[in-house]
Parts: C-alpha cells; structure tokens; sequence
C-alpha cells in the first residue's frame, strides 16, 4: 500500500514521502481499514516538526482521523462488519489502509458525506468534551469560540449553538468572518481589527463569557481572562499560536474562574466508553442537521503534505480532507 511517511523531523512538506509499505496485519480486537477520506489536523504538522507530546520512532506515518470502510475484522470482534462504512482515530492512518482498534471505530454517520464523516471524530469530540464534560455549558450562556473559523473552532460554535448558548466567535482576518458565522455564531469579530475584550465585555454588558474555548494559546489565553464572567471557564484546548498562556492563580481567585484542561486523547486510554457515548450524541446531531464539519478544501492523497504545510500556516477555514 502507500502511506505518507515522516523520515526525518522538520517542516510537513520537507520531511514527508508518499512510500509503498506493506498492509498491516490485524490482531484481536482490531479491524483493517481502507481509507476513503482523511482529516488533517494540526498535530499532524506537530508530530512531522517532532513537538507533538507523542513522538513515534522514525519513519512514520502521521494522520490521525479517517473514514473508510472495513475490509476485515479481527477475533473478537462483534460490532463491526466487512464492508461498513466507519470513522476511527489513531496516529498514523495518512494511508490507504489502517489497522484500528476496533473499541474506537464507529459507524459513520449516514447523514454525512466520506470527507465530512473524517472530519467529525477528532474536532467535534474535542468539542463535546470541551463544552460539555469539562465546562458544562448550559442553555442560554454566553460561550467564547476563539479561532472560530477552523476546524476546532467552528465545531465548537456548532455544539455550543446546539446546547443553546449564545456564541461570540473570535477569527483572524475579515475573510474568516463569514465562515464562522456559516457555523453559526450569533456575533464574530475580527481580532486584526477589533480588541475582542473590548468587544466581549459590550456584547455582554460588562459580565463577560461564561464558558471560552481557547485553542489558540498565548497572549489570547491571558486576555480572554479580562472578559471572563463570575464563575465562568476558561478551557485550554491546544496552542495553535506556538504559545502557551501563562495562568496567574491570584486573577482566578479575584475573579472566580476556572481553568480547564483538555487533553481529548487521554480519554482514549482513561474512559472509552465515554467516547463511545460523544460519538452517539454526534451521530445524533449530525442527523438532526445541527453539526456539520466545514470543509474548507478538498485535496487528492497524493498531495497531503501540501495540505498538512497548508493548515500549519495558519491561513485556512474549515477542515482541509485528502480523498482516495
């Protein structure tokens, strides 16, 4: 088969070579996988550039989200059968064929397309996590989606209009605007333009955001604690600024926040099932028409590490998927 592969660490487009591997073996509990679309994501370019906090011996293969269609199952497997079209999770599935662990791959959901349904494990679980097991959003706050026009950002603007809060997405430039508003967001603003404190701190009368949803890191990290209600919470999603925040434990006391972390991957080795009860809400959702991955571009496989270089760049919307 062909896979992508990281032989040496730098940039995406620089270290990564499309090479013929052989199709790997399936042990119990797992089932092969052949690929039809992949999400990139941000790691991917981490894990290329050797930053990621998981860091697979040389070469490698990066990805970590696909949809695809069963072509065998291993011993111990009920759930799954040959032919089914699933979405599943791992590093390393940037190829034609992946061997999965059969607990973490699910039914795509009928509603979506190929490029779609690989896009909605990874954003929106971090999302659903996010939103709902660590802030506990409720119906009628006021949630905070920074970089509200990515992959991230516009799942959670999808889930927090879902939940029914009010959503104020923060973007980079004005040509991300309408995409976040395409998401759903009830106001956007523009950060190259407008100080989003400022903004935030109007739009709610001086109270501020009840929940923020920061992916971004740095110093958007440290102003979103000026604009943050009493009682509200600040979730670290990730640091796509290359930056990480520096939390000052006396302004959480003044102020009566919290500070939560996400770590979306440990849930894979600490609680499972928990994953499997996201992906049924999800799947429910999807049906009902209220989430929907974004897809900013479609790009062939063969042109994957120009779509990894691409979203590392900072300038894209939506997701970016590769198709085979």
């Amino acid at each position: 088969m062909l896979a992508w592969q990281v032989e040496r660490l730098g940039e995406p487009i620089d270290v990564m070579s499309l090479n013929e591997i052989d199709v790997p073996a399936i042990g119990p509990g797992e089932v092969l996988v052949r690929a039809r679309a992949i999400a990139i994501n941000f790691p991917d370019a981490l894990l290329a550039r050797g930053e990621y906090q998981v860091k697979p011996e040389l070469p490698f293969s990066t990805g970590l989200e696909l949809c695809g269609e069963v072509v065998q199952v291993g011993a111990e497997v009920s759930h799954l059968k040959v032919g089914e079209r699933v979405i599943g999770s791992k590093i390393g599935v940037l190829a034609e064929y992946s061997a999965l662990d059969a607990a973490l791959v699910f039914p795509a959901p009928a509603s979506l397309s190929d490029e779609e349904a690989s896009a909605l494990y990874i954003g929106h679980q971090t999302g659903y996590f996010g939103l709902h097991r660590r802030a506990q959003l409720k119906k009628g706050e006021t949630l905070l989606v920074h970089a509200a026009a990515g992959g991230v950002g516009t799942a959670a603007v999808q889930l927090g209009k879902a939940a029914g809060a009010r959503v104020i997405g923060v973007v980079g430039s004005t040509a991300k605007i309408a995409v976040a508003e395409a998401a759903g967001a009830d106001h956007v603003i523009d950060r190259s333009a407008d100080d989003f404190v400022a903004v935030v701190n109007e739009l709610t009368e001086g109270r501020g955001a009840d929940v923020i949803y920061d992916p971004v890191g740095g110093d958007v990290f440290e102003r979103s604690t000026k604009c943050i209600a009493f009682e509200g919470r600040l979730v670290v999603v990730g640091f796509a600024s290359g930056a990480i925040g520096v939390a000052k434990a006396n302004h959480a006391l003044v102020k009566n926040y919290g500070i939560l972390g996400l770590h979306w991957g440990l849930y894979a080795a600490k609680a499972p099932h928990l994953i499997a009860e996201a992906h049924r809400e999800l799947t429910q959702l999807a049906d009902a028409g209220e989430v929907r991955p974004i897809i900013g571009r479609t790009l062939p496989f063969d042109e994957a590490a120009e779509a990894i270089q691409e979203l590392a760049g900072g300038a894209t919307v939506g997701r970016l998927v590769v198709t085979l």
